[in-house]
């Protein structure tokens, strides 16, 4: 009779099944020895386990280390968001609204470059710079805008309310304001940075939404 062949996946079914094997074989468990992963000498079966337990743990030390350190940067920001949330409620005549809305992003939030303009104000807001003309493409990108669109300078118009008329902005977040569900926004805020990697195609965007939300509501007191 011939032998008959298994395959690796036959052999480690095998044992997954039956693992009171080397339990019934002990002398097969003492002396199997396998080529150490890192080079050098061969090892026992004892030491490959001990190894496969140790590179488990520190791969789950550095998992644990990862996650605490995205845990502590998602708490400074929400704790940055309070504080600004905070300055908006304090704003007792809503004409500083903008001023407070741009100021807690540069100061807050560490954003180096910030603009807003606000279009179909209530006529006593209506001297305020965030009042200065829009273009008609500005109010239909932001009408457009479902989410806010964080990526490269590509020559908005928005980005020209900016210092250096966006000369010095590689990278910006556009920000579209609404009241509440409605189709039509009223205004538009703008971060930008000269880091080009700061705002970027692929970064989550939901502490933006956030901060779009509450501008949104803040501002819109001020809208007809």
């Amino acid at each position: 009779m011939s032998a008959t062949l298994h395959s690796d996946e036959d052999v480690a079914r095998f044992l997954r099944e039956h693992p009171e094997f080397f339990a019934s074989h002990p002398e097969l468990l003492a002396g199997i020895t396998i080529p150490n992963p890192h080079g050098g000498r061969a090892i026992s079966l004892h030491e490959r386990q001990l190894e496969v337990l140790r590179d488990r743990h520190r791969a789950l030390e550095m998992k644990l280390a990862e996650l605490v350190r995205i845990g502590q940067e998602n708490e400074a920001i929400a704790e940055r968001l309070l504080r600004w949330t905070r300055q908006l409620l304090l704003a007792g005549d809503a004409a500083q609204l903008p001023q407070a809305v741009t100021d807690g992003m540069q100061a807050i939030f560490s954003v180096p470059h910030v603009a807003l303009r606000l279009w179909g104000l209530r006529e006593p807001y209506r001297h305020l710079a965030c009042a200065a003309p829009v273009e008609e493409d500005v109010v239909t990108l932001a009408n457009s805008m479902k989410h806010p669109y964080c990526g490269p300078n590509a020559d908005f118009q928005a980005a020209s309310w900016l210092p250096e008329g966006g000369a010095a902005t590689h990278s910006l977040a556009l920000l579209a304001l609404r009241k509440g569900a409605s189709a039509q926004a009223f205004g538009m805020l703008v971060l930008g940075s000269g880091d080009p990697d700061r705002y970027q195609v692929n970064m989550g965007t939901a502490f933006l939404e956030r901060i779009n939300e509450i501008a949104s509501a803040a501002l819109s007191r001020l809208v007809e």
